[in-house]
């Protein structure tokens, strides 16, 4: 069984289908591929968990579409270190992230999660750009 971890973010639903259309498109068969679709609540005073999240919904319906298995991971805190985190729980094989679209200044000042988990992962990872909508 292959395990990839889809690190989903909250807000951007044309990341997320392009992640799972990444992995739906892996060369190896979709019925040994486990995707574990995760998402980090860095403020949730409501409770939602993964489950309730339309990006995440949407990314399952994609994998699911393809035959590829698909599995739920939610964690609190900061993005990058639980993405890391969660790609020891469920021993992934690859981490799959998709940065959205930033100057080197925004990146320096703010930070990114993918640029976090790209350079702290001990595992292989997967960076999908979001097509440009012309």
């Amino acid at each position: 069984m292959y395990h990839v971890l889809l690190g989903v973010a909250l807000e951007d639903e044309p990341r997320a289908i392009a992640q799972a259309k990444a992995i739906a498109d892996l060369p190896a068969a979709p019925e040994a591929v486990t995707a574990h679709l995760c998402h980090v609540f860095q403020d949730n005073p409501e409770g939602a968990s993964v489950h309730q999240l339309g990006t995440v919904r949407r990314a399952r319906e994609v994998l699911e579409a393809a035959g590829v298995n698909c599995a739920h991971h939610e964690a609190s805190g900061d993005p990058g270190e639980e993405l890391l985190a969660a790609g020891d729980a469920v021993d992934a094989d690859l981490v799959c992230v998709s940065g959205r679209k930033r100057s080197p200044a925004g990146k320096a000042v703010f930070g990114s999660t993918t640029q976090a988990v790209i350079l702290n992962a001990d595992r292989p990872v997967l960076t999908v750009p979001v097509a440009d909508e012309d």
